[in-house]
């Protein structure tokens, strides 16, 4: 994992001042280190049903993590991305607000889901995907992220889910 955190990119001030943006672009673009993060992750989705790609890196990671794990996948969306929508949950994130959706007919009651996005950090997005799934009755087992921002708390968030983050900063 040392070599595929040599690969993440620290953009300052984007996207906007203040803010240490983290490009997992090189870690995408590296075959080996984009195999390591997806074994890596596999390995954790235990007795999921699928893997739930969050938009849009976590659709990246996701894909292959199912594919690996040999499941199926699921993209949670933004607004408006769908032609049919199963629930759609709005919250807050650092600059502003969002809308999530999940498409309709592909996870039903009691579909056991590993949620799966590139960075963790103040948790909003992590926590309105778990609603998501939950307001259609999917249980999530798990959530795996690349990387976890620890200073800003997002793993509280998610009280009642496992975080399975391969590394941190």
């Amino acid at each position: 994992m040392l070599r595929v955190a040599e690969r993440i990119r620290s953009v300052p001030d984007y996207p906007q001042p203040g803010v240490l943006f983290r490009d997992i672009t090189p870690v995408l673009a590296h075959g080996e280190s984009f195999a390591t993060v997806t074994t890596e992750l596999a390995a954790r989705t235990g007795d999921a049903d699928v893997v739930a790609g969050v938009e849009a890196r976590g659709f990246l990671f996701g894909a292959a993590v199912a594919l690996v794990a040999g499941l199926g996948t699921v993209p949670v969306r933004k607004a408006g991305k769908l032609p049919a929508v199963a629930a759609s949950r709005s919250y807050d994130l650092e600059y502003g607000s969002a809308t999530l959706e999940l498409p309709a007919g592909v996870v039903e009651p009691g579909t056991r889901v590993y949620v799966v996005d590139d960075v963790l950090a103040t948790g909003g997005t992590a926590a309105a995907t778990c609603a998501l799934l939950a307001d259609v009755g999917a249980e999530v087992v798990g959530f795996g992220t690349l990387l976890e921002l620890t200073g800003l708390h997002g793993r509280a968030t998610l009280p009642d889910v496992r975080v399975d983050a391969l590394l941190t900063a």
